[in-house]
């Protein structure tokens, strides 16, 4: 390099006027060149897209690739035009001939880059293949891309041979490691997501170490975005998906029901047998009339059985408010129409009593997935519930607030003044 820069030197000393206009020339060329092909080629290939049926050629336009012809036309031009003037230094036409293949190896990049981004948006204009994105593996055939291209521009411009600097890499492949350690990790996490299934474009995936809560926006090769539900964007390193636990809700989505499992807590101290009265009345009720009709049944012929006393009580089986209410809850579920009947868990169960009383627990799917329609459906159930509790002479637990303590301390005042 230091004695081709000596020559050139040396050789543009003794005619450099002509030298100038000679370069002029060639430059000058290479410039009409490059706006008669953006102008009359890259705008006809343009005007054709635009007026074509089909989709693809757009994203074509869209990703510049029509427009990189034009750029290596002019470096084409000064490589082969610069030999039209012998008169020149063999050290500068050398020289600018190797720029020339450099620029043209880089224009050559960048329009395979160009073909990569417009091949992603036609792939992704299909919805059937949208879910599964190829930005990660179009990334990685990215940077081969222009790791060869700044391979071949280096030996270009240095007049030697690429395999030299490929012999090179051998003994650099510590540091290559180290340095494109994060890369290797993010193509290897790539292709277990993809083969897997893992994530799509679209699921709502729950990572709470990482603060992600929401949809997924982009697979990439180094990075997944999700947008929470505060619309924030959360980015996570795309290994962390493998090396990590996280929850895809995609088969809640895919099966059409979303999950209800909550509980009302019922004060102890309200249940009790049901009177006679109160089993009439029940047994008008739509939703109770065939447990009353099927119970009676079961609770005469259990009463009737040898060994039990019709006159203790502690012998008799008898209906109980909270069982009742079990049963009335289980019949409005069963008669929901946004409450899936078939192919998904269905029960009203029993918890353990405890200090804040007894858990009726609710499991349940809502036919509607979205999510302002499965909170309504929720609300819903619950509202008719908790407004039900006080018809079977039962109370839902609710700690003590201020309101019950004033109550209670003017109970008290009022007996210390009388």
């Amino acid at each position: 390099m230091g004695d081709w820069f000596s020559e050139l030197g040396k050789a543009t000393s003794k005619q450099p006027v002509v030298d100038l206009i000679d370069l002029a020339i060639v430059f000058g060329v290479a410039i009409a060149v490059y706006f008669m092909v953006r102008l009359s080629l890259v705008r006809g290939l343009r005007h054709l897209v635009k007026n074509s049926k089909t989709q693809w050629d757009d994203e074509l336009v869209a990703a510049g690739v029509f427009g990189r012809i034009s750029h290596i036309a002019p470096a084409f031009v000064i490589y082969y035009g610069i030999t039209f003037f012998p008169e020149l230094p063999e050290a500068m036409t050398d020289g600018i001939r190797r720029v020339a293949v450099a620029a043209m190896l880089m224009v050559g990049a960048l329009f395979i880059s160009s073909v990569l981004t417009a091949t992603e948006a036609i792939y992704n204009s299909h919805p059937e293949y949208r879910e599964r994105p190829i930005k990660g593996y179009l990334q990685v055939v990215s940077i081969l891309v222009y790791s060869m291209a700044g391979l071949l521009i280096l030996a270009a411009l240095m007049n030697r041979s690429p395999w030299i600097f490929v012999s090179g890499i051998g003994a650099m492949t510590a540091v290559l490691l180290l340095v494109f350690r994060d890369t290797i990790l993010s193509l290897v996490a790539s292709i277990q997501i993809a083969s897997n299934d893992m994530i799509r474009v679209g699921d709502w995936i729950e990572m709470p170490d990482l603060g992600a809560d929401g949809d997924v926006m982009e697979v990439a090769l180094h990075t997944v975005k999700v947008q929470n539900w505060d619309k924030t964007i959360t980015t996570i390193p795309t290994h962390r998906l493998i090396s990590d636990s996280f929850k895809n809700w995609r088969g809640m989505s895919m099966s059409g029901g979303r999950r209800i499992k909550r509980s009302v807590s019922i004060d102890l101290q309200s249940v009790r047998f049901l009177s006679e009265e109160e089993i009439e009345r029940f047994a008008d009720w739509s939703l109770l009339s065939g447990y009353i009709a099927s119970k009676r049944s079961e609770l005469a012929d259990a009463n009737a059985a040898p060994g039990v006393n019709p006159q203790v009580q502690s012998d008799l089986r008898r209906l109980t408010n909270l069982g009742t209410l079990r049963a009335w809850i289980w019949e409005l579920l069963r008669n929901h129409p946004n409450v899936h009947q078939a192919g998904h868990t269905l029960l009203v169960r029993q918890l353990s009593s405890g200090p804040q009383g007894v858990p009726i627990e609710i499991y349940c799917f809502s036919n509607d997935t979205d999510w302002i329609a499965y909170e309504a459906i929720q609300s819903d159930l619950f509202d008719r519930i908790l407004a039900i509790v006080p018809e079977f002479g039962l109370r839902v637990f609710q700690e003590p607030s201020g309101a019950d303590f004033e109550g209670l301390s003017g109970g008290e005042g009022m007996r210390s003044s009388s």
